[in-house]
């Protein structure tokens, strides 16, 4: 069962805030009944603002905020006072949150950095009062702009999982359980498929004290680049990812056609991906000997770095390591 803790998808209302009106006035005292044109300006209104995270990993505290409202902008006021600035909607969102128009699909913002805060939904400017239309011909203005109305948008936020590397493979390929040995990660590991219905991440301690993000991301199937089986919700992970790790068990039927079959998946979704660096890992090793490693890696794909490893037994998963760190830093 998936993990109700985990949401990488919502949808949201945003109505900024509308400007405040600007004011007309004509300066008087007890000194000066004749004064010029001393109305304020009106105050901006509220934006909602996206701000990162890094403590966030799940877009569950927005899973039922259906509303997001500003405050609106003050009306200005005489002796040129500006009307109050209405109060921004600040929503924390985790790092890799991509925000959409609900509309166009466009995107409006991306949050990769924490503290990182981009407006989606702009407040309107408040109006001009009206010393600011005096003139030489109209010395006194007796006229002032309306604040701008705010905007209302369905919002869409997406998380896109953020890490160094992205397992790749259908499911019950052995991604959780090579996650577990090579981080302190536990995901949940059972002898079927989909038992990884959320990504996972785990910090890949490496030589030196030095480390890497690893996400292990729910399996993807034929088809899925159409929406099939997990489809959009697993391929949208692995975007940000630097290195792709393809994970093939050693029992498979043909290894050159399932790692294709992957790949033909990540194009169709983006073609992009072709563009990222790939390794091929061949799984659960440990059942093979030297006799049909030599066999199968004569029909491995080419245009690819491969490498045989076994999660339960630990065979070249330091290998592994030194590969993937190689390859994300080179």
């Amino acid at each position: 069962m998936a993990n109700p803790n985990f949401i990488d998808y919502v949808k949201i209302c945003c109505r900024s805030g509308k400007g405040g009106a600007g004011s007309w006035s004509l300066f008087r005292d007890k000194f000066n009944s004749k004064g010029g044109p001393d109305g304020g300006d009106g105050g901006d209104g509220g934006s909602v603002i996206l701000r990162g995270n890094a403590q966030l990993w799940t877009l569950l505290h927005l899973k039922y905020r259906k509303h997001v409202i500003c405050e609106n902008g003050g009306d200005g006021g005489k002796r040129r006072m500006t009307g109050k600035t209405g109060a921004n909607q600040i929503l924390e969102v985790p790092l890799g949150t991509v925000a959409k128009d609900a509309e166009t699909g466009e995107i409006i913002a991306e949050i990769t950095e924490d503290g990182q805060e981009k407006v989606i939904t702009p407040g309107g400017l408040g109006g001009r009062g009206n010393w600011h239309f005096k003139s030489a011909v109209n010395q006194t203005p007796r006229y002032a702009q309306p604040g701008e109305e705010g905007i209302e948008q369905w919002t869409i936020l997406e998380l896109k999982v953020l890490a160094d590397v992205g397992l790749v493979g259908f499911p019950n390929a052995g991604k959780s359980t090579l996650l577990s040995v090579v981080s302190a990660a536990k995901p949940e590991i059972a002898d079927y498929p989909f038992t990884t219905l959320v990504p996972n991440l785990g910090m890949v301690q490496y030589r030196d004290y030095r480390s890497f993000v690893m996400a292990d991301i729910p399996g993807i199937i034929e088809g899925a680049s159409e929406g099939k089986g997990l489809g959009y919700r697993f391929l949208r992970h692995i975007e940000r990812n630097s290195t792709l790790l393809f994970l093939v068990p050693a029992d498979s039927d043909d290894i050159a056609i399932e790692y294709n079959i992957l790949l033909k998946e990540l194009e169709k979704y983006n073609k992009e991906m072709l563009y990222k660096d790939r390794i091929l890992a061949i799984s659960k090793s440990d059942m093979l000997d030297q006799e049909l490693m030599d066999e199968i890696k004569e029909t491995l794909p080419e245009g690819v770095q491969s490498i045989f490893i076994s999660s339960v037994s630990g065979y070249n998963i330091q290998e592994l390591k030194d590969l993937l760190w190689k390859q994300l830093n080179s």
